[in-house]
């Protein structure tokens, strides 16, 4: 059974006369992102994919999770933070693929969370992120996951 990984990206900075897609992390955000990459290691969770939006701060989170290896692409249509898009993005996924991680903004990756598993945590903040066993990735519909764990970097 396939595991997907849904992440938040981690804080950034204020986005004053900066362009939003052009925010970077704050330096919260790098030790939060930093973090979750000990606790995806420690967890044996390694993503074969990541599928990770174009954002400054999606891509600096996803360097900061420090995750060797894992193939990796950016897709510009996670930044417009659209749930359908990102289950469009899942079916498609290759049926090799084992545990896919999809690096993404809010709301989007909070509702993705609750509509694929029926579940969920109340709150999303910046670096959560949810493990959910899915069924083969073209079978990918709201209802069809089964969350096992949720991280934030306020867990233990």
């Amino acid at each position: 059974m396939p595991t997907l990984l849904v992440l938040r990206h981690a804080k950034a900075v204020t986005g004053f006369g900066t362009p939003d897609h052009e925010r970077p992390l704050a330096d919260r955000g790098r030790h939060d992102s930093a973090a979750l990459g000990d606790h995806l290691r420690s967890a044996g969770l390694h993503p074969d994919l990541v599928l990770c939006s174009t954002a400054k701060r999606t891509r600096q989170t996803l360097q900061g999770l420090a995750l060797d290896g894992s193939a990796v692409q950016y897709e510009e249509d996670i930044y417009d933070n659209e749930p359908e898009i990102l289950f469009d993005l899942i079916r498609q996924t290759d049926t090799g693929i084992g545990l896919l991680l999809v690096i993404g903004h809010n709301p989007s990756s909070h509702q993705l969370v609750h509509d694929l598993t029926g579940d969920g945590p109340d709150a999303f903040p910046t670096c959560a992120m949810a493990v959910i066993d899915v069924p083969a990735w073209p079978e990918v519909r709201p209802g069809t996951g089964t969350l096992t764990a949720t991280w934030t970097p306020k867990t233990p």
